[in-house]
């Protein structure tokens, strides 16, 4: 009875011997893989970042690959404010990051271009559900796709991205990107008898063949930008920012009519 008492203990020590065993070896391949998971991860942002300095680098630099980063710091910053959890966050990195390298503005069939970042997450590995919301927020964060009401996507991924471009586009850096782009377009910077656009369609605010004044982009575009923001994080910056430009054109407004 004692031997078979002590076989039994042998036993059942042996068994828990072994299930700690497959614990330990679980943890163990669990950590490697998300070690594995987090140099992928590195490894693709940093691509990222390459691939937005080669197909950026020869915009004029309200679209150069600083403003890249920038939005990419942006929507990281709210990202963490609206509490988004680390899987998003990879998921707004790289759709903030890639975001402009197909820019309709930049492409000789001012058509927009997907493939290229679609190609590229391909590549690297991206699971499929995150290339989705990925290209998802490309696609639809424009403000084209907004007044066109096209853009179907509501997710915090989406908006904290498309709060974070348009916080660069307003604003002291606003300003300096707005000018940047219509003297690259060789637009005048004003004319008192070419009056803003109202009311418009997608196909008109696309239309790169109508006059325009650059000054005119305030009153069609940037002003709109603050109470189009979607997070309450991109609000509470737009407000300054916001404020900011309106103080920059009621002066310009001065100083064009001789009045300061």
């Amino acid at each position: 009875m004692i031997a078979t008492s002590a076989f039994s203990l042998w036993n059942l020590d042996l068994r828990l011997g072994q299930v700690a065993e497959n614990r330990r070896w679980t943890l163990l391949h669990r950590g490697r893989g998300r070690e594995m998971e987090e140099s992928r991860r590195r490894r693709t942002l940093k691509m990222a970042e390459k691939l937005v300095e080669s197909t950026m680098a020869g915009r004029d630099a309200s679209h150069d690959p600083p403003h890249a980063f920038r939005v990419r710091d942006l929507a990281l910053s709210l990202a963490n404010e609206e509490g988004l959890n680390d899987g998003s966050l990879e998921v707004v990195e790289l759709a903030a990051l890639l975001h402009d390298v197909g820019d309709y503005k930049y492409n000789k069939d001012f058509t927009e271009d997907t493939a290229t970042v679609e190609k590229f997450l391909g590549e690297e590995g991206v699971e499929e559900s995150k290339k989705e919301k990925i290209l998802g927020i490309i696609k639809g964060m424009g403000f084209k796709n907004e007044i066109a009401m096209s853009a179907k996507d509501s997710s915090l991924e989406f908006c904290v991205v498309q709060d974070a471009d348009r916080l660069d586009a307003i604003g002291a850096i606003g300003i300096a990107r707005c000018f940047t782009y219509g003297g690259n377009k060789n637009r005048i910077l004003h004319d008192p008898a070419v009056a803003p656009r109202q009311n418009l369609s997608k196909e008109k605010y696309m239309n790169k063949d109508e006059k325009q004044t650059t000054i005119n982009h305030f009153h069609e575009k940037l002003f709109k930008l603050k109470d189009m923001m979607k997070t309450e994080a991109g609000r509470r910056r737009a407000g300054r920012r916001h404020k900011f430009m309106e103080e920059f054109v009621e002066e310009f407004y001065e100083e064009w009519s001789g009045r300061a």
